[in-house]
């Protein structure tokens, strides 16, 4: 597994703090709030501290192959209701030997596979992903009716946009 690098750190001093330290992610970046008065050992230890407690909660808020499938359920409620009946997928989960496709379904045991190289994605992008996967329980091909069915989401065309930019940026190789 790839060790995720460290993110950027922005240390805010405030001399109204006095013994509370918070940090909260911006973006990319993360932005850690400490008093004035800490020294700069105190500082690095504070930020190193808020660092691991940030990545703790983030572990915890990871996305579960039951959160997927709940997921899938409001998705389905959402937008294919008209379907309900045959977008009852019997299991919806995050896989790791996908690396040629963002998900996949078989629609004849009515199971959905989603890489996990999009766990970390907008919601947007995943809701897109999952709906594009629920959608073939309906139409197993991608037809005029199977892409009606996934433009029923409303940033579906910004969605493919955003995996498109991802596959390009990941096949260009940076050179100085």
């Amino acid at each position: 597994m790839a060790r995720a690098r460290k993110p950027v750190v922005e240390v805010r001093r405030s001399q109204r703090r006095r013994r509370t330290v918070s940090a909260y992610r911006d973006g990319e970046r993360v932005v850690v709030l400490i008093p004035d008065r800490f020294s700069r050992a105190e500082e690095t230890e504070w930020v190193e501290r808020m660092l691991a407690r940030l990545a703790a909660r983030e572990e915890r808020l990871r996305h579960t192959d039951a959160e997927l499938f709940a997921r899938a359920g409001r998705l389905t409620a959402r937008y294919l209701d008209d379907y309900a009946d045959l977008v009852t997928p019997a299991s919806v989960r995050w896989v790791t030997n996908q690396n040629g496709r963002w998900g996949s379904c078989t629609p004849d045991d009515a199971t959905i596979r989603i890489s996990h190289r999009i766990q970390e994605m907008p919601d947007w992008v995943i809701d897109y992903v999952l709906l594009h996967e629920l959608a073939h329980l309906v139409v197993p091909s991608h037809n005029a009716r199977f892409w009606e069915l996934v433009n029923r989401f409303p940033k579906a065309e910004r969605a493919r946009g955003y995996l498109e930019g991802v596959a390009a940026a990941g096949s260009l190789v940076m050179a100085e």
